[in-house]
């Protein structure tokens, strides 16, 4: 993996705690690198989750499937972002998650026991994956009472302000899914929008 993906995980770990070189390289060599080809999975439901994921170059996206085969999608991960699901990792229990990439993706791993090793080896880690968890943590919530209270335009308002560099490169019907409308729906509103303009 390219000393471009480091860099670009150490410079989003700079913006909360700061490292010593000899901490960024014991961090590094914790780093398990992975290529995720378009469509393969990450990580699948009912399985146990035993990475937090750091996307380098590509995009994730976790989701649940319901009864009816209906996807909803909970995150996308583009570059600079962290995913897994909480749950299952935190818990060491299988999760619901389904953790998929939409284009040809690369991550850079670090394992849950390699994480809370690190924790005793640089106690300030604690201290970014904690901020790390409770963003994750405000989002989820945020997303949840926008879904509960927002209709159909408010929510892929919301969209566009958490992920700008997703707007034009996702395709409608994952827009869709993550807004909970159709892509039908979702073509008419923009449409609609545009001409409002």
């Amino acid at each position: 993996m390219s000393t471009a993906h480091h860099d670009l995980l150490l410079n989003n770990i700079a913006r909360h705690i700061r490292l010593t070189p000899e901490e960024q390289t014991h961090f590094v060599s914790l780093l398990a690198p992975k290529t995720i080809k378009r469509k393969q999975f990450l990580l699948r439901e009912n399985e146990v989750c035993r990475y937090s994921a750091f996307v380098a170059r590509g995009c994730l996206r976790g989701y649940t499937v319901d009864a009816n085969g209906f996807e909803h999608i909970l995150q996308f991960a583009p570059p600079g972002w962290w995913i897994a699901d909480m749950y299952s990792l935190l818990a060491q229990q299988p999760g619901n998650l389904n953790i998929d990439a939409l284009e040809d993706t690369e991550v850079l791993l670090l394992a849950k026991t390699d994480q809370e090793q690190l924790y005793l080896d640089i106690p300030k880690f604690e201290r970014f994956f904690r901020i790390i968890t409770e963003n994750s943590l405000v989002t989820s919530r945020q997303r949840l009472l926008d879904n509960l209270s927002l209709n159909a335009q408010q929510r892929y308002e919301a969209f566009c302000r958490h992920y700008p560099s997703l707007i034009h490169v996702l395709p409608q019907k994952q827009i869709a899914a993550y807004i909970g409308v159709t892509p039908e729906f979702l073509s008419k509103m923009k449409s609609n929008l545009l001409r409002k303009k």
